[in-house]
């Protein structure tokens, strides 16, 4: 199937892209490898120039990336010109720190001198998806670039104009051809590529099965990866907890780009002594969104990406239905053109019920009332999920003590705010490994090279 833009406000086809044919995809590796050979040797200066520059041309032109991804997977045009936004301030956050970040560290062997340096892998190979079709590709291509490295990437079918934008971006910013590749490949050209001896490593941000088979690829070939798949995030709420600031939290934790969010709230784990109150004002709020026209600003809520999503979504919900869970509001289409699904909140999930293990990718409450604390926990840990989470609780120190028995990647103290450059990204478990963003980003693709002197004579 070919790469295919259609609007999901109306389901209507915008635009049809051919796949690359062998000596297309060929000509793009060949060229990415020789680039590689000459950035490599690029000083950290001059790759900050070039990636600074892209930054500010995608600052000075926001509306027209932003419009671009809210036509092809229907984000509402404030969160896509968010994303555009955030996508350049992470190119700024590794053209300025990228050389400190990488600098020679010394080491204190017992006799003579040591230190560790950085060096780039090569060509790397990125899978990337649609629900951030700019900031998925910011947060490789920034650190990556600036570690000398080159990149190919295969982004998601439903965003192609996004792709190839973000591909033009670079050429505009006097970056040389091959530094940033786009590819318009199949998915069993993909297995070539991760075959293919200049393809030094690969980072996926995806599904569990699309990890699953992309790492399992990569490990035949003994290549290096990394993976930041689904999640199952805890919306952890306690007896204590402010109301007033969890419930708006509550609400863009769940509807943040239409809950197609890896990191989004899932599962709302509350208190049972403060559950009624949470979720007749919860639902309150959820139901007082606006379906309509992304392109919208007073669009509060858009479309599903896609069809197909908006199916498969529909799908899990009567499935947790019929296996016992009670439909408090919502669980079908929107009658209106478009992939538009109502906001929904299921509840008396059973841990027998297919939706107690499901990630839904969408505008799906899943709730639960626990009786204190430590249930609370332990139903957070109760998941093949591990990105992120977060608790509200008026007690600082006791938001740290269970924020540290959650096992996550990642968890937030009465907010859910994870968009910061500066902050590592990445989960456990099913949601996978490696990190992206802050220092830890820019390391996962670096060969990091002891170099020792001593002047003592070899051993007898």
């Amino acid at each position: 199937m070919a790469y295919q833009s259609i609007n999901p406000n109306d389901g209507k086809i915008i635009k049809t892209f051919e796949h690359f044919n062998k000596s297309q995809l060929e000509k793009s590796l060949a060229t990415a490898e020789s680039c590689f050979q000459a950035w490599r040797h690029t000083i950290y200066k001059d790759r900050a120039a070039i990636v600074n520059r892209a930054a500010k041309l995608m600052a000075a032109n926001v509306d027209d990336f932003a419009k671009l991804a809210t036509l092809e997977m229907g984000k509402r045009i404030n969160e896509a010109r968010g994303e555009v936004i955030f996508s350049a301030d992470i190119l700024t956050y590794y053209a300025d720190h990228a050389e400190n970040f990488l600098k020679p560290m010394t080491l204190s062997p017992k006799v003579g001198e040591a230190h560790m340096e950085s060096s780039p892998f090569g060509v790397l190979f990125c899978v990337e998806p649609w629900n951030f079709p700019y900031y998925q590709l910011a947060r490789v291509a920034g650190p990556q670039l600036m570690a000398g490295n080159v990149v190919v990437v295969k982004h998601a079918g439903c965003v192609p104009q996004c792709a190839i934008a973000f591909e033009k971006l670079w050429i505009d910013a006097g970056a040389p051809v091959g530094t940033y590749t786009n590819l318009l490949i199949t998915h069993e050209q993909s297995e070539a590529v991760i075959d293919d001896p200049r393809i030094r490593g690969v980072a996926l941000t995806g599904s569990v099965a699309a990890g699953r088979a992309v790492a399992a690829r990569a490990g035949q070939n003994l290549k290096k990866t990394s993976m930041e798949l689904g999640g199952s995030d805890a919306f952890i709420v306690l007896e204590d907890a402010d109301l007033e600031t969890t419930i708006p939290w509550a609400v863009w934790g769940k509807m943040y780009n239409g809950g197609q969010t890896c990191c989004a709230a899932k599962r709302f784990i509350v208190v049972d002594s403060i559950a009624d109150e949470f979720l007749e004002k919860f639902s309150s709020a959820l139901s007082a969104l606006i379906p309509g026209d992304p392109m919208d600003e007073s669009t509060t809520h858009g479309p599903l990406s896609t069809e197909e999503a908006l199916l498969q979504l529909i799908k899990q919900v009567d499935g947790a239905v019929k296996h016992g869970a009670k439909l408090v509001m919502g669980g079908k289409r929107l009658n209106r053109a478009g992939s538009f699904m109502e906001i929904t909140i299921l509840t008396d999930i059973k841990p027998e019920n297919p939706a107690f293990r499901d990630e839904f990718f969408g505008p799906v409450v899943c709730f639960y009332r626990v009786k204190d604390e430590a249930a609370a926990i332990a139903l957070a840990n109760d998941s093949d999920f591990g990105l992120g989470g977060s608790v509200f609780t008026q007690d600082i120190a006791r938001g740290k003590r269970i924020a540290s028995q959650v096992d996550t990647g990642m968890m937030f103290i009465n907010n859910l705010d994870w968009a910061d450059a500066e902050l590592p990204f990445g989960g456990i478990k099913y949601s996978g490994y490696g990190r992206e963003l802050g220092n830890m980003g820019i390391q996962e693709f670096v060969n990091k090279k002891l170099v020792r002197i001593t002047e003592h004579s070899a051993p007898n």
